[in-house]
């Protein structure tokens, strides 16, 4: 069995949820008040891809979006046995 490793492209994956967020109609500030976040930085932080949604943000960002996880996470993989870097999530 082959071994593969998928990584998060965690700037493509910022540019598509600005993408959807925009396509939603959704102001960053409107965004986080549905999220329940206390401010907008987080939002900002994906957006930039400096850090990822965690599994919680992501299914409500899926809702929010009408859309599945899969098609806000941009990811590539590749064949090999490196190990993967720690990707930082936040809030």
């Amino acid at each position: 069995m082959d071994i593969f490793e998928v990584f998060v492209d965690m700037q493509a994956t910022g540019n598509k949820i600005k993408q959807l967020r925009k396509q939603n109609h959704y102001k960053v500030f409107d965004l986080a008040n549905a999220l329940g976040l206390e401010s907008e930085q987080a939002i900002y932080k994906w957006q930039r891809g400096q850090c990822l949604p965690n599994a919680d943000n992501l299914v409500r960002l899926s809702i929010l979006f009408g859309c599945h996880i899969d098609d806000i996470l941009v990811h590539n993989m590749t064949a090999g046995e490196d190990e993967s870097p720690l990707l930082p999530l936040c809030a």
